[in-house]
């Protein structure tokens, strides 16, 4: 049915049965005249085109006139201080810290913080650890060359983890401590054997200033291949 509106209209009809199908535009006087002579009163929908919509303002922000210039950068207007810029900044409440550059005490802080700097394990209390253990089970699966030795492996990295909170060991430090029960693994022959756990994802390495680290993936370290 034709509705009683005003300006720019859309009058849409269609029937599927006599694969007809209506579609007119333009003012909405004009529009009612048309449907009307061609007998289309009473059937169709008319709706309104080309008017302008205004967003409801329900932020409690006033929104500016359409006098007012703006920035492109910015919504508020360039002669208009924005109205939401909450509380004005009070520097006295931000508390001021200057020490000279690299006088920061780091260990001071940190214990400061209830914190605790991890401490490097020593080496011969390492070895006896591991005296005191029984032998692990072999590593199972294909991919381990040495499953004896990864096993051993294993062990230390999983103790320093999780009784030292270090992340990884230094090659020479690994030979120290567990060459032995590695295969009698050394120098380059154990570190060509930790870089083949390091391509297979069991282990990470990490790059000093001096000298390359060993730490074990969690996977690996769960003992999950």
């Amino acid at each position: 049915m034709m509705a009683e509106l005003r300006g720019q209209v859309r009058y849409r009809f269609r029937s599927d049965e006599h694969d007809v199908q209506v579609l007119l535009e333009g003012e909405a006087s004009w529009v009612k005249q048309q449907v009307g002579e061609l007998g289309l009163e009473g059937v169709g929908w008319t709706m309104p085109i080309a008017v302008e919509v205004r967003a409801t303002n329900t932020s409690g922000i006033k929104i500016p006139t359409d006098d007012e210039e703006f920035d492109e950068n910015s919504d508020a207007p360039v002669n208009k201080k924005p109205e939401d810029m909450g509380p004005t900044p009070d520097p006295s409440r931000i508390p001021v810290v200057r020490r000279p550059i690299g006088r920061l005490n780091l260990a001071e802080e940190l214990e400061s913080l209830g914190l605790e700097a991890p401490l490097r394990p020593d080496p011969i209390e390492l070895m006896a650890t591991l005296e005191e253990m029984d032998p692990p089970q072999p590593v199972q699966g294909a991919m381990s060359v040495d499953p004896m030795a990864e096993a051993w492996l294993r062990e230390l990295l999983h103790l320093v983890v999780r009784e030292y909170g270090i992340t990884a060991l230094k090659t020479e430090d690994i030979e120290e401590i567990a060459s032995k029960r590695l295969g009698g693994r050394e120098g380059t022959k154990l570190e060509v054997w930790l870089e083949s756990l390091f391509t297979a994802g069991k282990l990470v390495k990490v790059h000093g200033g001096d000298a390359t680290g060993w730490g074990p993936s969690p996977r690996w370290l769960a003992g999950k291949f």
